[in-house]
């Protein structure tokens, strides 16, 4: 995300003070709440959805997920990484290519 939609998410929030909701576990939730909804998008059918809603659940969980990494002082970029360092050691490309194996039965 760019750092311009970044401070315009911070601005929202903040203008409404908002940051006095925004617990880790209050965002958790939240994330939780848009995630289902964005889920429901698919219920019915993989191949028929409505993209332009796709877009807007998706886009409330993105905005909660920045509202996280702000309430908690993380950096994205860092913990995102981090995940993907781990992510390639359990998934080699020489055993997980071309499968959905989890990690512990590759």
């Amino acid at each position: 995300m760019n750092q311009d939609t970044i401070s315009r998410i911070r601005k929202f929030r903040e203008d409404r003070d908002w940051n006095q909701f925004h617990t880790p576990s209050n965002l958790a939730k939240s994330i939780a709440i848009e995630a289902a909804e964005l889920l429901e998008c698919f219920q019915w059918s993989e191949e028929e959805y409505d993209l332009q809603h796709v877009k807007e659940e998706l886009a409330d969980v993105l905005v909660y997920c920045q509202d996280m990494l702000d309430s908690l002082g993380l950096d994205v970029d860092e913990i995102v990484n981090m995940k993907m360092d781990q992510n390639e050691r359990k998934y080699p490309v020489e055993k997980a290519r071309g499968n959905s194996l989890k990690y512990d039965k590759l």
